[in-house]
């Protein structure tokens, strides 16, 4: 019997290995996995690479795995913001490397490990710095009916980080609203896939037309409760 279901974030993430890259969802606050991530900080794994649209908010999330000294390089598209002050510091000071990726070079280069594409050409980034190679080499380019285009690979995980709404045994997912922005891509890029959800349904229960990540992508799942805030909010509806 297929069953996905981790008994906790601790069991999930058991198996994350030092030296590991790490994709993340989220768009901001919105979809990132903060149980997952602090799971992963209290796992203790190192040298970690992450890839996640921004460097964290104030001391959460992302930016805690990189205050924790757990992050040896990002790959982001946005990297700072007011309250970025934990990758300044750390980036400034040496101690972590970042590679900046446009918004949509990130997402399509982590679809394509997904979908098994060797390599793609972008418009994006052409006749800009981002248009070299980490070590300052040109990529490659070539111009396609007149216009020019770089030539970018696919990122692949070791492991993924999700944030979804509701998941089954199987691991099918569905999201609520804009929490789902990264996270059908990263599940897809990586071997191995770890989700939050805040319901677990029967298998059935979720119709397959509504269906954002099917459990193939997916490794596990762990159950985890909404948090209130003290407005009367909820902390993770969105």
């Amino acid at each position: 019997m297929i069953d996905k279901i981790a008994a906790s974030v601790a069991d999930a993430l058991a198996g994350v290995q030092d030296g590991a890259t790490v994709l993340i969802g989220g768009f901001g606050t919105a979809g990132t996995p903060g149980e997952l991530i602090d799971g992963l900080i209290a796992q203790g794994a190192r040298d970690l690479t992450l890839v996640c649209n921004n460097a964290g908010n104030a001391e959460h999330g992302v930016a805690a795995l990189i205050k924790a000294g757990r992050v040896r390089k990002i790959i982001c598209s946005f990297p700072r913001q007011a309250d970025s002050h934990v990758f300044d510091a750390a980036y400034r000071s040496g101690q972590l490397e970042l590679e900046l990726v446009p918004q949509g070079n990130l997402a399509e280069r982590m679809r394509a490990a997904g979908a098994g594409i060797g390599a793609f050409f972008c418009p994006t980034g052409f006749g800009t710095e981002l248009a070299k190679n980490a070590d300052g080499s040109p990529k490659e380019t070539r111009r396609i009916n007149g216009r020019d285009y770089v030539l970018e690979y696919p990122i692949y995980g070791d492991v993924a980080l999700v944030r979804a709404e509701r998941g089954d045994r199987w691991g099918n997912l569905t999201y609520r609203m804009a929490a789902r922005n990264f996270g059908p891509v990263v599940a897809m890029a990586a071997k191995f896939t770890v989700a939050t959800v805040h319901e677990v349904v029967e298998l059935g229960q979720l119709d397959p037309e509504a269906i954002v990540t099917p459990g193939i992508f997916v490794s596990k799942i762990v159950q985890v409760p909404r948090v209130a805030t003290q407005a009367g909010g909820l902390k993770n509806a969105a």
